[in-house]
């Protein structure tokens, strides 16, 4: 049976703008652990804003409603302190970072997440053996270790770094924004393998996309429709059939 202690995130009639026009029109979602949850919907829908929102994106107003993430007020965070709590976002397109190699990168982001813990910094063997593991579980190439983040890589590189990041971080939520976008179809079944083999019964994962193709891989515990700012449907699989059957203005 589900209690009050399972929820993870509750988000409560969140609304939130833009350069003053309103995007999310009173969002209502409750999150539990273990759960995956898919968030479909149209180009314009709010999807891309939710996460951003989530994720504490200064150019996103919310003008009401409320946030909680693990009992706490998240809409009180910093992006830091998100990210710090265990809240990780895959982006759409995820950017390049000339001069910074993807070790640099991750040992400082691992590093500051154990200090706003209290804990001690990595020694270099301990961080060496969490890259080494990592790496392995998403299946990359411990070359790309010493490349600059993201310079150079394919669409799919690019999917499978952050599947990694998130490997790293061990994040208690994952929010995938669209992260098929773009993805071949050897692509997203590394990328999928990947969030599947992250999933534990502690935490929790949130996929935002377009299409069915990726729910045939990531396969949601929910689904939620989104249009025009609001969630106009919630279920299970079957409305992921529907929609690829009917589409979105059938609903």
């Amino acid at each position: 049976m589900n209690t009050m202690s399972d929820i993870l995130l509750e988000i409560k009639d969140l609304h939130a703008s833009v350069e003053d026009k309103e995007i999310l029109r009173g969002i209502n979602l409750t999150v539990r652990t273990g759960e995956t949850h898919a968030i479909m919907g149209p180009n314009g829908a709010g999807k891309s804003t939710l996460s951003a929102v989530l994720a504490g994106k200064s150019q996103f107003t919310v003008t009401s409603g409320s946030v909680t993430f693990l009992g706490r007020d998240l809409l009180a965070m910093s992006p830091e302190e998100r990210a710090w709590a265990g809240i990780f976002l895959s982006f759409q397109y995820p950017v390049e970072i000339p001069g910074v190699s993807i070790n640099n990168f991750m040992k400082a982001a691992l590093n500051q997440k154990r200090k706003a813990a209290g804990l001690p910094e990595l020694k270099g063997a301990e961080f060496l053996k969490i890259m080494k593991e990592k790496m392995a579980a998403v299946k990359m190439d411990p070359a790309f270790a010493k490349r600059a983040m993201n310079v150079g890589f394919s669409g799919g590189e690019k999917k499978r770094c952050e599947i990694f990041q998130m490997a790293a971080l061990e994040p208690v939520l994952s929010i995938l924004d669209e992260t098929d976008s773009g993805l071949d179809v050897d692509a997203l079944k590394i990328v999928s393998d990947g969030v599947n083999a992250l999933k534990t019964p502690s935490t929790s994962s949130i996929v935002i996309t377009h299409y069915r193709r990726l729910l045939e891989y990531i396969v949601p515990d929910v689904v939620h429709v989104l249009k025009a700012g609001r969630i106009i449907r919630t279920g299970g699989a079957e409305i992921v059939d529907f929609i690829e059957n009917n589409g979105y203005e059938a609903l």
